[in-house]
C-alpha cells in the first residue's frame, strides 16, 4: 500500500456470529474511501461475504495465519 493511502479500517469480527460480522463489513464499505481498504478479522473464511464484494464492485485478498484466522482485505476494485 503508497505511503499516502489512508489508514485500514478494521473490522474484528471474530467471535461475533452471523449475520454481524458481514453487517459490520457491509457499514465499513459504505464509507470506503476510493483508496481505501477494509481489513475483516475472523475465525472462520466468509464464503457469502466473497460474492456479495464481487457483485458490487470490491475485491478482496484473504490471508490465514497459523492460528487459523483470516484476515480478508477489501478494496475497491478500481482502487489505484
Amino acid at each position: 500500500m503508497p505511503a499516502d493511502s489512508p489508514t485500514p479500517v478494521i473490522v474484528d469480527a471474530r467471535g461475533l456470529m452471523p449475520p454481524e460480522p458481514l453487517n459490520l463489513t457491509l457499514e465499513a464499505l459504505d464509507t470506503l474511501p476510493p483508496d481505501g481498504e477494509v481489513i475483516l478479522l475472523l475465525y472462520r473464511e466468509p464464503g457469502p461475504l466473497y460474492d456479495i464484494l464481487r457483485r458490487n464492485g470490491y475485491v478482496h485478498r484473504t490471508e490465514t495465519n497459523s492460528n487459523g484466522e483470516f484476515s480478508i482485505h477489501i478494496r475497491h476494485a478500481t482502487a489505484p
